[in-house]
């Protein structure tokens, strides 16, 4: 894969007695870590609106952790289905190739929470994952759980995820631990009244396209 401007953070384990705790918790266990990464790069500049994004991010034994911070003007979520099309609401997005190839899944939460999860090559014939699969990951958002339309003005929120690693549902993965994957982090709103596409590891193609794998940076888990 291609390497140019490639970023790497590494991410630090966190004690087995965190397994499964409550988001709650967790959250507050992700403030403490100091290392935030912002999603900062426009690669579009036909899209030039910027809201300031920046994560977290750690794992257990069974899970992997993100909180994302968020300050922007315009908000909305609209949707509140499993694989509902979230990013058209205030989006933060996680793509993952465990395997470094061209295959990759695209974690989806809009800012309440609402998860969508595929997998596959290219923008195009991706595999949804199922419901039961998208139920077991966890969200826990500052705007709380229910829909709204867009609201303007100046916002910030956050969000606690915990993925499952069971959701990596084509790979059969059962520890982390000294594993070296391909990954991009993206905050978007493409239905929002300034629609934006913001990305930690810059993307070079002439219009937005998050699915790129040849443009992810590199996460290794210790």
């Amino acid at each position: 894969m291609d390497t140019k401007s490639e970023k790497i953070i590494k991410v630090k384990h966190i004690n087995s007695k965190f397994h499964n705790k409550d988001l709650t918790f967790l959250a507050k266990e992700l403030d403490e870590i100091q290392e935030a990464h912002p999603i900062g790069i426009v690669p579009w500049q036909d899209y030039p609106y910027k809201p300031k994004v920046h994560f977290k991010i750690a794992y257990t034994d069974s899970e992997i952790l993100l909180k994302v911070y968020v300050q922007e003007n315009f908000i909305r979520a609209k949707y509140d289905k499993i694989n509902d099309p979230v990013y058209r609401d205030s989006c933060f997005e996680f793509f993952i190739s465990p395997d470094n190839d061209d295959q990759f899944y695209n974690y989806e939460f809009n800012c309440i929470g609402t998860s969508y999860l595929a997998f596959g090559k290219l923008r195009i014939n991706r595999q949804k994952a199922s419901t039961q699969v998208v139920q077991s990951i966890r969200s826990l958002s500052s705007l709380g759980n229910q829909t709204f339309e867009e609201k303007q003005g100046d916002f910030e929120w956050e969000m606690t995820i915990a993925i499952p690693l069971a959701t990596l549902f084509k790979h059969n993965l059962k520890d982390m631990k000294g594993k070296t994957c391909h990954v991009n982090f993206y905050k978007c709103g493409d239905e929002l009244t300034k629609p934006h596409y913001l990305a930690w590891n810059n993307i070079e193609t002439e219009k937005p396209d998050f699915h790129r794998p040849e443009f992810f940076g590199k996460i290794v888990f210790e």
